[in-house]
């Protein structure tokens, strides 16, 4: 005769047993991609040459398209990349950190003139075109690969950018949304995502989104921008 009460108690201890493996396993997986994370926040920032007088800085501040076009209006300013940064994966694409799965946020490469506009400058921008205290995004955008990052690649800019941290958390009496990586690599996103704002002004995104927080940055900062900006 089939013992049914032992059949139910072997089923029930094998559906235990798969739920201890499936949560070993994600327990496993959460602390390998912690420590990588971890290792990404304590790794040796990597300091970018100068070429042709021009430096570099790296900024993830939500979409990245927004970002661009702010950069871009600020005296001292040569061009701005579009890409991502802060990822533990090599060769992100939009497809794949727009998962939020790559640890990537989507990112600018600033290529400025440091006899013009100087980094702490550049911070200063980089605070004062966004919602400081909105973790994981940006207005509408939200999720990992939207979140703000600040890289640095020396002590200099570091203490720079946690000095301003801590005057923006006292002056706003909260907590500031920007981690703060040493800088290690930068990728350079797809061509369609480059100079999107200025070739795409009929977006209903530029419209919304990026153009209304471009003017607000531009009010605010007037004295920053270029001439044609004005």
């Amino acid at each position: 005769m089939i013992n049914i009460k032992s059949i139910i108690t072997t089923i029930t201890l094998i559906f235990a047993l798969s739920c201890q493996n499936n949560a070993q396993v994600k327990t496993n997986t959460q602390s390998e991609k912690s420590n990588i994370e971890q290792g990404i926040v304590d790794a040796d920032p990597i300091e970018v040459a100068l070429q042709n007088g021009k430096a570099k800085a790296y900024f993830a501040s939500g979409c990245f398209w927004c970002v661009e076009a702010v950069y871009e209006s600020v005296k001292g300013v040569e061009e701005v990349i579009n890409g991502y940064a802060g990822g533990y994966t090599l060769n992100p694409t939009y497809q794949k950190s727009n998962t939020g799965r790559t640890g990537h946020a989507e990112a600018v490469e600033v290529i400025y003139d440091p006899t013009i506009v100087d980094f702490a400058t550049l911070v200063d921008v980089y605070f004062g075109s966004q919602n400081p205290t909105q973790v994981n995004g940006q207005g509408p955008d939200r999720g990992s690969q939207y979140r703000s990052i600040i890289f640095y690649q020396n002590e200099e800019q570091k203490i720079i950018i946690t000095e301003k941290i801590d005057e923006l958390a006292e002056k706003l009496n909260a907590k500031i949304a920007a981690e703060v990586y040493p800088f290690q690599k930068f990728w350079v996103a797809e061509d369609y995502h480059q100079n999107y704002e200025r070739l795409h002004p009929e977006s209903s995104y530029i419209q919304r989104i990026s153009i209304p927080r471009l003017n607000k940055f531009k009010r605010k900062f007037s004295r920053l921008l270029k001439e044609d900006q004005h």
